[in-house]
């Protein structure tokens, strides 16, 4: 188990059972960023690979 499976166990527990849209998750990953910017490279790798999961080159 990797360190951040950890926090992505957390969440899972915490809003598992609740929807979002990426239109919220977007701005939550923004918000992120402005406050925490060191992890700015990071995010960006992850929403981007998030937006070309049903990419056939990705």
């Amino acid at each position: 188990m990797y360190f951040t499976d950890r926090g992505i166990e957390e969440l899972e527990k915490r809003r598992g059972e609740e929807e979002v849209t990426f239109e919220w998750l977007a701005e939550q990953l923004r918000t992120f960023v402005d406050l925490n910017p060191d992890f700015e490279v990071p995010v960006e790798r992850l929403a981007t690979w998030l937006a070309r999961l049903d990419d056939e080159d990705a």
